[in-house]
């Protein structure tokens, strides 16, 4: 897991994973809060190293944590895994995983405290060492060169507590976005109309800024396609969030393009860290 101030997530996390898995490494951007203590509390390996970018910390990871088990699973700290999920990759990979070297099941999304009926398939579980990152500064993906298995399971996925943090975090996000887009960084590499769904995400967000009516089309996707009106007015709400997402990426891109230049401080995803961080090797928390 990668974390930045997740003390609210962190020990339900890790909660959820006792007895399942072998072990659990947490790479921490030097949180200001009580991360990396509840962390080591609940017996997870914390390292503390400096963010650059998802793709550069997960690659990292990968690289130079010392995993000991044969399979390796990525979680972010607001996921839960379901019994039936952990039930289907204890099996999957005890059996040996013949013909696949990586696995992925369906992540359903909570919102407002309720669960949506909004699934996304995610490659979350491959053998160790066979996988990689995209080197991309926002939505990274795991590069796995060899065939991948969908299994039964569920990952729940709560996002945020509140409505506020996540509208808090939808703006690091965009402005990240938008400076990627700005520095010509494509967003969608390994982007393909045909290709797997994941691939299919990346080709649409290439082209969503030079689609007609692309706010409500965005929107009837994701309240009929994905079923979100199943939640009824969360639903409806959760449906409309993602268009303004896009749309504030829009406009920060045109306000970078009008300036000249992106904002001169570039509040990152897993920022800030201390001034004084100046080591890249693993330090244990």
């Amino acid at each position: 897991m990668l974390t930045l101030n997740e003390a609210h997530n962190i020990g339900p996390v890790l909660a959820n994973l006792r007895g399942w898995a072998r072990e659990v490494f947490v790479v921490d951007s030097f949180s200001t809060d009580e991360t990396a203590q509840i962390a080591t509390r609940h017996g997870a390996k914390v390292i503390q190293r400096r963010f650059r970018n998802f793709g550069d910390q997960w690659n990292f990871a990968l690289q130079e944590l010392p995993v000991t088990d044969p399979w390796t699973m990525k979680l972010d700290p607001d996921e839960r895994l379901s019994d039936a999920s952990k039930t289907s990759i204890l099996a999957e990979t005890r059996a040996g995983s013949v013909g696949a070297a990586a696995f992925s099941f369906d992540l359903r999304f909570h919102f407002m405290g309720r669960p949506l009926s909004v699934r996304r398939r995610m490659v979350r579980v491959w053998a160790t060492g066979s996988c990689r990152f995209s080197e991309l500064s926002v939505n990274e993906y795991p590069v796995i060169n060899r065939s991948v298995r969908h299994i039964a399971g569920i990952l729940e996925h709560h996002d945020s507590p509140d409505l506020a943090h996540w509208l808090d975090k939808q703006n690091r996000y965009t402005t990240a976005e938008a400076i990627s887009a700005y520095a010509g960084q494509p967003s969608g590499g390994g982007a393909s109309l045909f290709g797997t769904p994941d691939q299919r995400r990346r080709w649409l967000k290439r082209v969503f800024l030079r689609i007609p009516s692309r706010d409500h089309m965005l929107f009837i996707h994701h309240w009929l396609v994905q079923g979100a009106w199943r939640a009824g007015r969360v639903g409806w709400r959760w449906a409309w969030l993602p268009c303004f997402v896009y749309r504030v990426t829009e406009y920060k891109l045109r306000e970078f393009e009008l300036r000249g230049m992106p904002p001169p401080s570039v509040p990152t995803a897993q920022s800030p860290d201390p001034p004084s961080e100046t080591n890249e090797s693993p330090a244990r928390a």
